[in-house]
């Protein structure tokens, strides 16, 4: 077999593939809206903190709580709460930021099955596209808080790490809450990953395991310890080229 028996035959369904390419193109505009929807949207949420965690978290389970608890506590210190704008551990932290003195930003998603808007939003974006959506939770974070999740929690902590770790995008507080969950994955990273030389033993310093409300409180404030909450700017100028 050669690769020109793969290629759209010459004849009349040529058209039907230019068609295709033609439609594609567009797409390519409607994703550009959505990043520039979303920056002037969120131009004024800083200093902000992006919280990750399951969707299929019950009302009456203790990750919601101890999630709604630490939102209403980040709010009522001044920081904005970001979340992806569905049920779960992401309608915990918009809930507890709603009833606190900042804003609750939802950055929702459309999807076939279990995402829906909670009414917890005082700023609520909606995205077609998971890669828009994502860039706005690091552009605009001053840390992460990670609570228990399953594929899509675990895909957004990876890719925050991912970010750090190559110098992407500013070293931020990278919090998960909750250690008895996260401890077999912490092991896991230095049984395998660091004794494999997959990534530096360093790497693993990006990561706290916290248990407490107020220990998050105190951990972001003692990383910003010395300096503010925007990027300096090296930190500017590394995060647009995210």
């Amino acid at each position: 077999m050669n690769i020109k028996d793969k290629l759209p035959p010459a004849g009349p369904e040529i058209h039907g593939f230019r068609s295709m390419m033609a439609r594609e193109a567009w797409r390519v505009f409607g994703i550009m809206s959505e990043f520039v929807e979303a920056t002037e949207r969120l131009a004024q949420v800083r200093p902000a903190v992006t919280v990750f965690g399951s969707a299929r978290t019950p009302v009456d389970h203790p990750y919601y709580l101890m999630m709604e608890d630490v939102a209403q506590r980040l709010s009522d210190a001044g920081f904005t709460v970001i979340s992806g704008g569905g049920p779960g551990i992401m309608e915990a932290a918009n809930k507890g930021a709603f009833h606190g003195k900042s804003p609750s930003v939802g950055l929702n998603i459309q999807l076939p099955m279990e995402q829906h808007s909670n009414p917890y939003q005082d700023i609520s974006q909606t995205f077609k596209h998971f890669f828009a959506r994502k860039y706005m939770f690091v552009k605009y974070a001053s840390a992460y808080v990670v609570m228990p999740g399953g594929f899509g929690t675990l895909d957004e902590l990876m890719e925050s790490l991912t970010l750090i770790q190559t110098e992407k995008t500013r070293r931020i507080p990278v919090i998960l809450m909750h250690s008895p969950f996260w401890k077999g994955l912490i092991d896991w990273f230095r049984e395998r990953l660091v004794s494999e030389q997959m990534i530096h033993p360093e790497d693993l310093d990006l990561i706290q395991l916290l248990d407490s409300p107020e220990e998050v409180l105190e951990a972001i404030f003692k990383h910003y310890e010395h300096r503010g909450f925007e990027p300096l700017p090296h930190e500017h100028e590394l995060m647009l080229n995210l």
